[in-house]
């Protein structure tokens, strides 16, 4: 069966898509429900992050209030926990999951946890990787003779470093969730009948990044099939 080039594009990345899609509804939803539902100690996002870092002797890491949604992060440079108005200000299950899973990363830097160190290192490679690698791969393509197919290989290669990184990603994201998890089941922050909603916000999150790797790899296995493709009819 023959399919045309956005067929083809379908082909490769539409369960990838679908997957995103729904990850992205779940992560929102588990959010949104679990942020109606107050902790029994009525602690906000905040406060539970400061308490985990400080049990963790963290006490020079900083919680700033950041604007958007689900913008919470932790940055490893300034050593700062970003959390967004609904995780910062609510004394929710949710807010309560989502900033110990930041927490989750302070620790990890602070332990020079190895896939944290090596996804940091990583980014300005991506960031350059992820524009100019597609560009240098269609330039490649519309260049006649081994020299474009050079061309198309480098920039392949070079967009290659977003899967990677997306495969990084994930121990480092699995490991600050059961991070998050084991201490607020054992802090006594968290009563055991709140830890579902904790579990239920956190592996909707996780997904989302199962959903990037998959498209970042099945968009590498899109470029190299059409590149692959070139060279057989070439020779």
């Amino acid at each position: 069966m023959y399919f045309g080039g956005y067929g083809l594009y379908l082909l490769f990345s539409l369960p990838a898509l679908l997957l995103g899609f729904w990850a992205q509804i779940k992560v929102k939803n588990a959010f949104k429900k679990y942020s109606q539902v107050r902790t029994m100690t009525g602690l906000t996002g905040a406060e539970v992050a400061r308490r985990m870092l400080d049990s963790a002797g963290l006490n020079n890491v900083q919680i700033e209030q950041v604007g958007g949604m689900l913008s919470d992060h932790y940055d490893p440079s300034s050593k700062v926990l970003r959390l967004s108005p609904d995780v910062y200000n609510v004394p929710s299950v949710a807010a309560a999951g989502v900033a110990a899973h930041e927490c989750g990363h302070a620790l990890q830097d602070s332990e020079a946890y190895a896939p944290l160190k090596l996804r940091t290192v990583m980014v300005p490679g991506v960031q350059i990787g992820s524009w100019l690698g597609p560009i240098i791969f269609m330039l490649g393509l519309f260049l006649a003779g081994q020299t474009g197919t050079a061309i198309a290989w480098g920039g392949l290669i070079l967009f290659g470093l977003t899967a990677v990184f997306a495969l990084i990603t994930l121990p480092v994201e699995f490991d600050a969730s059961n991070r998050a998890k084991a201490w607020l089941g054992s802090s006594g922050v968290m009563y055991n009948s709140e830890m579902e909603g904790v579990y239920k916000t956190l592996d909707a999150a996780a997904l989302t990044y199962v959903a990037g790797a998959v498209q970042a790899i099945t968009t590498i296995l899109y470029y190299a099939f059409l590149l692959l493709g070139r060279s057989s009819r070439r020779n």
